[in-house]
């Protein structure tokens, strides 16, 4: 999944060809340079997470202003009427789940086109457990010097999950989303350790529970400690700050951040309708520009204005939590069980590594995944995988906005992809099975829990 950076002032133009001539998307002359803006006032949405930064950085830094824009941010209550207002251009655009685009291309949950040229960024997440659960699991987890060695895989779950089910009782884990990284990256870890997290058959079944061995619920993410606490649930999958408000709160353990399941996963991106992205050109490339500055801004200089950035988004109408809480994980550190702090320099990455540029990799992997639970409900080609991920992540119009920023000094080209093309991934992954998204079937079939080839769910069963 990493690309390859060569320090030439000539790469970036090279790369928006080829990101061009590859996708064979245009862009019109309009906005390949500086236009008009076709719309200045903007309402855009987000989630209390720590993930929005870009959008308050860019807001609070005045990048916005400085191109030409006039933007209220506006927090919304879930990921659904994200999606929804949106859609239905109550909002301009919004902080979205990575998959969510995807999954609404395929009609997953809601039909739509939406399209991102911007990441927010890698990373961000943690799957976290009550006290008790982890008390539970502790004896199955490995342990050097007396702490428990990271990371900790859902082999340690397990047992406890097939005792609750010995005694009827349900095990139940929330995430965020359907459609979403949440949901996705804990069906991973939870199959990965032999834990079935259960299959979608839509449209007729969207509960995601058949043939599951937990029960996995959606919960909005400032909720999830609250609901943990009740005993509602006993684990959850969510973005910052809610892992370490567990932690703070003394109610829960994170087991595994997302950086340890898959290093340098894409989280969040900025989405629009495809309408709204075609009728707004020269806005939607001044704001991708106010995005990737903003990036850049929270992590230069190893982190040297992750200090302000918690103090911004502590402020109420961001995210609204406590500085120190926020701050256990944007300053390079996670904390796990009570005390147990360890440096995890890349848990919050928004510029490095490309963590800004929408990867058709990445949309290629979050579809594999769409259709090994169900979502996606048939066999699908290889290259349908990559013309879907092309349709809907849009690199061509972040590296035109990349080429501005560069030519007008506030960027440099050494630091943007400089090659564009599909590259067979390395070994990111927590269960050790390589990814290339060249080959989405082959890359199924490797997996002992979950679809593969032409199999379909139907009356509850797996159907070959």
């Amino acid at each position: 999944m990493k690309t390859i950076i060569q320090s030439s002032s000539k790469t970036l133009s090279i790369a928006l060809s080829a990101a061009l001539a590859i996708s064979g998307l245009a862009l019109s002359s309009d906005v390949s340079a500086a236009g008009k803006l076709e719309k200045e006032d903007l309402k855009f949405g987000f989630i209390k997470l720590t993930d929005m930064a870009p959008l308050a950085v860019a807001a609070e830094k005045g990048f916005f202003e400085e191109e030409g824009l006039f933007v209220q941010l506006e927090a919304q209550a879930n990921w659904k009427v994200v999606m929804d207002r949106v859609i239905n251009g109550e909002l301009d655009g919004s902080h979205m789940l990575a998959p969510a685009p995807l999954a609404a291309s395929v009609g997953f949950g809601t039909k739509a086109d939406i399209v991102t040229a911007f990441s927010m960024g890698f990373n961000g997440n943690a799957i976290t457990v009550s006290n008790d659960i982890w008390q539970q699991m502790k004896p199955n987890v490995p342990m050097d010097g007396g702490k428990p060695v990271h990371p900790i895989k859902a082999d340690a779950l397990k047992p406890v999950v097939e005792k609750y089910n010995a005694g009827g009782k349900p095990f139940n884990m929330a995430m965020t989303f359907p459609a979403g990284s949440h949901n996705i990256k804990l069906r991973y870890w939870l199959a990965a350790g032999g834990i079935h997290p259960g299959f979608y058959a839509p449209p007729q079944d969207i509960s995601g529970q058949i043939g599951s061995d937990v029960l996995l619920s959606v919960t909005p993410p400032p909720q999830m400690p609250a609901t943990l606490e009740s005993g509602t649930i006993f684990g959850y999958c969510v973005g910052e700050p809610w892992n370490q408000q567990a932690v703070f709160k003394g109610i829960g353990v994170p087991l595994i951040t997302d950086e340890e399941l898959w290093k340098d996963t894409p989280e969040k991106v900025f989405g629009v309708t495809q309408a709204w992205a075609e009728k707004h050109p020269n806005t939607y490339l001044a704001i991708t520009k106010a995005l990737i500055r903003a990036a850049i801004w929270l992590d230069a200089d190893s982190n040297k204005n992750r200090k302000e950035a918690v103090e911004m988004l502590s402020q109420k109408q961001y995210v609204g939590a406590d500085v120190e809480v926020l701050a256990a994980s944007m300053n390079g550190t996670f904390e796990y069980e009570k005390g147990d702090k360890r440096p995890l320099p890349d848990f919050n990455t928004f510029f490095r590594h490309n963590a800004s540029y929408p990867s058709w990799s990445s949309a290629v992997w979050y579809l594999t995944q769409l259709r090994r639970w169900g979502m996606i409900a048939e066999y699908k080609p290889d290259n349908w995988y990559l013309e879907t991920a092309k349709k809907v992540y849009r690199p061509d119009i972040y590296l035109a906005a990349a080429k501005e920023l560069v030519a007008e000094g506030k960027a440099k080209a050494e630091d943007f992809p400089a090659d564009t093309r599909i590259q067979p991934s390395q070994n990111f992954f927590i269960d050790k099975i390589p990814f290339d998204a060249n080959k989405a079937n082959d890359y199924l079939a490797k997996f002992a829990i979950g679809l593969r080839g032409k199999q379909t769910i139907a009356g509850g069963k797996v159907v070959e």
